[in-house]
């Protein structure tokens, strides 16, 4: 299990790099048992890789979930290279080591040892690690575009680094670029042209008066909303002519993503009616649904009954489990590694929680399919 961590580190699958070099790594450790899995290769270098070990069929089938890519390393400075799996004080450091090949390397050696074992099963057992999840959930949309090849399923697993909480609700996103247009002029006349970055001025006095309608959650609270980028001007002496702006919005259960957009449409009319040069458009980056699991359904019951944790949990960050729900199964977020470690320089995971994660996979893959 440590060797194949280190080397899913070492893939180095960065939106750059691509997905496919991890996924080979992992094809090799399960054909090493016999195991078959397919690679969905495309565009050269992206990849998912799907493993469907079938049984007698009596019971539905359970699915581990996982992603292959990272974050790139930043430009802070790392101690070790941050692709250069290192290993020291009962800890293997490297990017993606938490988030979440650590997860990831648990579950493939939990399966491997169920099925080396001939332990029968009386459901099948469906392992799947897709691309983009940091980025644009492109790998988990491309698996589930095809979910009528997938059987009927107990419940997902989705190994995210949560320290071993027992996750069933996280907050959706929906990243919006707003645009503001103007006209170029010469910087000594300004009064030739119409400035962007002053037309967006006028946009962002008005969203500071602007309150997303939304009902507290009981789980998640409220949903929040945050300016992240701006960018305009293109040089000193002319008038910009475009002004761009970032808008970070992680949305609760119940929340319509098209009713924000709406919102903001309107504040558009509102600030052209007093600015009659107001220009402005507005598009999606990207955007992913909340997710909330019924914590009392038999799946999650009989999740936490077979781990030994009563109380689930909910966080704000966002997963690929809003795609998976489109299967119909509920979703449980669990795995190990620390959350607050993630994306960070010197990122790292305990080997002490990585043999817990694969004892409870394996508890878990009996408790459900035997």
């Amino acid at each position: 299990m440590k060797e194949l961590l280190k080397q899913l580190i070492e893939a180095e699958s960065t939106d750059i790099k691509g997905e496919l070099e991890a996924a080979k790594v992992i094809s090799e450790v399960f054909a090493r048992f016999g195991i078959q899995s397919e690679i969905d290769s495309w565009d050269q270098k992206r990849a998912n890789i799907t493993a469907h070990i079938k049984a007698s069929g009596k019971k539905p089938a359970l699915l581990f979930a996982c992603h292959l890519d990272v974050v790139g390393p930043g430009q802070a400075q790392w101690k070790n290279p941050p692709f250069k799996a290192f290993e020291n004080n009962g800890k293997i450091f490297g990017r993606g080591s938490t988030d979440m090949k650590g997860g990831t390397a648990a579950i493939v050696s939990a399966i491997c040892k169920i099925f080396d074992s001939g332990k029968e099963l009386q459901g099948d057992i469906i392992f799947t690690a897709v691309a983009g999840e940091e980025t644009d959930s492109c790998g988990a949309e491309r698996f589930i575009s095809e979910k009528d090849r997938i059987p009927e399923c107990l419940g997902v697993i989705i190994p995210e680094p949560t320290d071993f909480s027992i996750i069933i609700a996280h907050r959706g996103m929906l990243w919006l670029e707003v645009s503001t247009k103007g006209k170029a002029a010469h910087g000594s006349a300004p009064q030739l042209g119409i400035n962007a970055i002053t037309s967006m001025r006028y946009f962002l006095n008005e969203l500071d008066n602007y309150d997303i309608a939304v009902k507290t959650h009981e789980l998640l609270g409220t949903c929040s909303m945050s300016v992240n980028m701006i960018s305009g001007g293109k040089t000193l002496n002319v008038v910009p002519d475009k002004c761009s702006i970032g808008i970070d919005i992680r949305t609760i259960p119940g929340q319509n993503h098209q009713d924000i957009i709406d919102d903001l449409k309107r504040i558009f009319e509102k600030v052209k009616s007093e600015h009659p040069d107001f220009d402005a458009e507005i598009s999606i980056v990207r955007q992913v649904q909340s997710m909330e699991t019924d914590s009392n359904s038999d799946f999650v019951r009989d999740f936490c009954s077979c781990i030994g944790i009563n109380e689930t949990k909910a966080v704000g960050f966002t997963t690929d489990g809003p795609h998976f729900v489109t299967l119909g199964a509920p979703v449980v977020i669990f795995g190990p590694g620390k959350p607050e470690i993630c994306h960070k320089p010197d990122e790292f995971i305990e080997i002490e929680d990585l043999e817990k994660a694969v004892s409870y996979y394996e508890k878990i893959i009996k408790n459900f399919l035997t």
